[in-house]
């Protein structure tokens, strides 16, 4: 066995007009968890690539020595028969098969050419035990939640006699309670002598879970930290961290304001949404809440609480059936039984899911900005390019949306300048109130401090924002007030300065009466 699994020597790739990653060095040892942090852009994803053979052996300068040897990858088949598998944050499974289909999709279990069923869905057991995934093989994967798929892929990399498993963003769609059975699961695996890295925005995980940290900054490597410290010093790992991601200390991570609270913007009353195909199933239970100009109203609730069907059914009846209740804006009664009511209404709702809901991946940045509100660019039923131009360069500018041109195609930028992308469409719209729903998922901390600074900056401006997040340090870093939300009921209502996390989690858990 070699003390070092894998050594990646000044490693360079370039795109047309782009370096990606500048003489970069990785050296992970044998039966560590490895993680890789970085902020959005920082190269992270390409040097994963570069490594199980997305970009090929030829595309890139160095060279990469696995389990002592020299190696290089021209295809991902040809670095998962060393043992090397990748499970990117976009999961690469087929939501209409069994689980055990997945599992074994391109493996299949053959007796005389015929898959036998019997043994694929055996097979199958045996692998979810081992992940600690507890459902019948046969349940098709589009009816599991998204941590249970992250183990279905994890099953499926272990059918390949993984060695080196690579894990993209693994938690960022999950729950605590999801998180912490993954990261649960990786150690267990570094038991059985399975080494892991694992890239990830979540530093308070990184600090629990890692054994080591290489940071990358601009393609470049800028150190590795050896996580195993004596506990006095755990509370120095995150800040360095993060000054070796942005190169600078965040003495704060969240921006100061100066809260300046004018009068009621919006506000719901005995709202009640029912689920859409489960008729008896109340999602928003008498919700009552409201939010004033200047004004951050945090929402904080588990998983399944019923956050984003609320501001859902809220933004034009998009999500639920059976809303009742009765919204306001500036004082005065108003329908929103569409989307564009709401629009009219000045409502705005940026989505938790950025890339299903939020954008057009395949367009550029110009026509996502003005396509909530195109009639502003258009007239004679006809599009003003020149007009789209100008206003997207305006929002680029003024929210540093890191690109050279807005011509660019929006698939292709980073996650915290995707984000902002969705924000400069939905600001062209000219609300009075913006929702955000987990504004910084799957954002860097160097983007996530830029777009906490625009939320002040909108409220300052006198905007309404309601905050939606996972995050309770995110909540009470940046609301006024907190509405504390526990099976589709408001169960609370606490002022940021009286805000504790243990006072929010109480509330979050207290069960219906």
């Amino acid at each position: 066995m070699t003390e070092h699994i894998l050594v990646m020597r000044s490693i360079t790739k370039r795109f047309p007009g782009v370096i990606a990653l500048k003489d970069v060095s990785l050296t992970v040892d044998d039966g560590e968890i490895h993680a890789i942090c970085g902020e959005n852009g920082a190269g992270k994803s390409t040097l994963m690539k570069v490594l199980s053979g997305v970009e090929p052996a030829g595309s890139y300068e160095g060279e990469i020595h696995y389990r002592g040897r020299p190696v290089s990858f021209s295809s991902i088949n040809e670095s998962e028969a060393e043992g090397i598998v990748i499970i990117h944050q976009e999961l690469a499974l087929v939501p209409h098969l069994s689980i055990a289909e997945n599992i074994f999709l391109g493996n299949e279990q053959t007796r005389g050419g015929v898959i036998s069923w019997h043994e694929t869905n055996a097979r199958a057991a045996e692998l979810m035990a081992r992940v600690g995934l507890d459902e019948n093989p046969v349940t098709l994967v589009g009816q599991l939640g998204v941590g249970k798929q992250q183990l279905v892929e994890i099953a499926k990399a272990l059918t390949k006699n993984v060695s080196l498993l690579i894990l993209d963003e693994p938690t960022a769609a999950l729950n605590d309670d999801d998180s912490e059975h993954l990261l649960g699961l990786i150690r267990g695996l570094r038991d059985e002598g399975v080494t892991s890295i694992i890239i990830s925005h979540k530093l308070g995980e990184i600090a629990a879970v890692a054994d080591a940290t290489t940071v990358i900054r601009d393609g470049s490597t800028i150190e590795t930290i050896d996580m195993r410290v004596p506990d006095d010093e755990k509370s120095t790992l995150v800040p360095r961290i993060i000054k070796g991601m942005v190169g600078r200390d965040i003495d704060s991570l969240y921006p100061e304001r100066h809260a300046e609270i004018g009068e009621e913007i919006f506000r719901i009353e005995d709202w009640h949404v029912t689920h859409p195909t489960q008729p008896d199933r109340l999602l928003v239970d008498g919700a009552a809440l409201n939010v004033r100009a200047g004004e951050v109203v945090g929402i904080a609730g588990l998983m399944g609480a019923g956050r984003t069907e609320l501001a859902m059914s809220v933004f034009g009846h998009s999500y639920g059936r059976d809303i009742t209740g009765t919204a306001y804006m500036h004082g005065k009664p108003v329908l929103m039984r569409t989307v564009s009511e709401a629009i009219d209404a000045g409502i705005a709702y940026v989505s938790e899911d950025r890339k299903q809901f939020g954008l057009n991946l395949i367009q550029d940045i110009r026509t996502n900005v003005t396509s909530a509100a195109l009639s502003k660019v258009t007239s004679r039923g006809w599009i003003d390019g020149n007009e789209e131009i100008a206003v997207a360069e305006r929002y680029r500018s003024s929210l540093n949306i890191k690109t050279p041109t807005v011509m660019a195609q929006v698939g292709k930028l980073s996650g915290g300048n995707q984000q902002k992308v969705v924000l400069s469409k939905w600001l062209y719209t000219e609300p009075d109130l913006l929702i955000l729903d987990e504004p910084t998922r799957g954002v860097d901390v160097g983007a996530k401090f830029e777009i906490y600074s625009i939320i002040n900056e909108l409220a300052e401006a006198g905007k309404a924002i309601i905050v939606i997040s996972s995050e309770l340090p995110e909540v009470m870093g940046l609301a006024d007030r907190i509405y504390t939300l526990s099976t589709g009921r408001i169960t609370g209502e606490v002022a940021a300065q009286d805000a504790t996390q243990e006072r929010l989690m109480e509330l979050m858990t207290m069960e219906r009466e």
